[in-house]
């Protein structure tokens, strides 16, 4: 008994690789989806009416900067929600621009970059301020050159004798963007890949022949699951080596929490996949009701860049987004080298997610 329940669940999980290699692609990605990305990220990074910049300034009590001394008595002192002490604007023909300075601890300032929140670091010695950032972020580089300027009553010039070239691990944008796009394949593996093919079974009428054969219903369900997850486990492991070799990417913190996470990521994702996929027959609904989950966690959820660039009061909820927790606890992890304890809450609230899904799209399931 139990090997025949094993023959027909490799069975059903061989179709779903051959289904797998067979799919020619969807023609979304490759015409809307760009379009789409370009007009929000359009909207996101064009700031109406000013621009406002976090600079991370280390503050040494020990060492007095007369030009930085100078430069805060000409600022304004307004502690806000962020916990940003001075506030300076310069205002010309490029516009508006804000810099809201927060005063933190070395560790801190390192964790705002590695975190989205800043891209610029400012740090006291006893003969010069040095300035830490990635030349090869463009607003890094543009704060760089407005905040330099105004700190020594300058015009707008590139000094490149008080630039540090901030190379540390996690805080590249390329280590910011590989768990985020880590995350998204979880997210679109299992959403096209068991959602959009159980509706799809099901518009083609095959789910009532299936039911039909000697073939019990759990592990056609499993058949999915294990097969998508395979296969996700194969996409991300060729993402991270070409990540590992070309940009010497590494995972930091714990692999047992990476796994961890990542596995509460995939059961979540297809716990909603089988809810989303359990009454519907068209499989047009279904490209859409895929789109409509997606595409708002895929721009908000920090994938490309950090959702801080959005308006603060909107950031609480776009943390709570199952896309947004998987890619910060990816992201944590990765670069910041932390630990199953740190993303505990996250892996509860993805594990939960899922079961609740799981059991609520059983439960009304359609399989005829």
């Amino acid at each position: 008994m139990m090997k025949n329940n094993l023959t027909a669940l490799w069975q059903l999980i061989s179709i779903n690789y051959k289904e797998f290699i067979r799919e020619p692609g969807i023609i979304f990605w490759s015409l809307a989806f760009p379009v789409l990305m370009a007009w929000v990220l359009g909207v996101a990074f064009t700031k109406k009416g000013e621009l406002i910049q976090t600079i991370a300034l280390v503050d040494d009590p020990g060492i007095e900067h007369q030009e930085l001394k100078s430069f805060l008595s000409r600022t304004k002192f307004e502690p806000d929600q962020t916990g940003a002490l001075y506030f300076y604007s310069i205002e010309n023909k490029l516009g508006k621009l804000v810099f809201r300075i927060k005063s933190v601890s070395p560790d801190s300032a390192f964790l705002m970059v590695k975190r989205g929140q800043t891209s610029l670091i400012l740090k006291e010695q006893k003969d010069s301020l040095i300035f830490q950032f990635d030349p090869q972020n463009a607003d890094a580089r543009y704060n760089y050159i407005m905040l330099s300027a105004a700190i020594h009553h300058e015009d707008v010039v590139y000094d490149t004798a008080s630039v540090q070239v901030l190379s540390q691990l996690g805080t590249r944008y390329v280590d910011f963007l590989i768990p985020g796009l880590l995350a998204l394949g979880i997210m679109n593996g299992f959403l096209w890949g068991i959602g959009y093919g159980l509706i799809e079974i099901r518009s083609k009428k095959l789910l009532r022949r299936m039911v039909a054969a000697p073939m019990k219903k759990w592990q056609f369900i499993i058949s999915h699951f294990f097969a998508r997850i395979t296969l996700s486990v194969f996409e991300a492991a060729i993402l991270f080596l070409f990540s590992w070799i070309y940009f010497r990417i590494e995972i930091q913190g714990s692999l047992f929490a990476f796994f961890m996470i990542f596995a509460a990521g995939s059961f979540c994702f297809a716990g909603i996949s089988i809810l989303m996929a359990a009454r519907t027959s068209s499989s047009r609904i279904g490209n859409g009701l895929i789109n409509l989950i997606s595409m708002p966690m895929m721009v908000l959820s920090g994938i490309f860049f950090s959702y801080h660039n959005f308006p603060e009061v909107v950031v609480p909820f776009i943390q709570k987004l199952p896309l947004t927790m998987l890619a910060d606890s990816l992201r944590s992890i990765m670069t910041e080298g932390t630990g199953i304890s740190e993303n505990l809450p996250e892996f509860l609230v993805l594990s939960v997610l899922g079961f609740l899904c799981f059991l609520v799209g059983i439960k009304i399931y359609k399989w005829y």
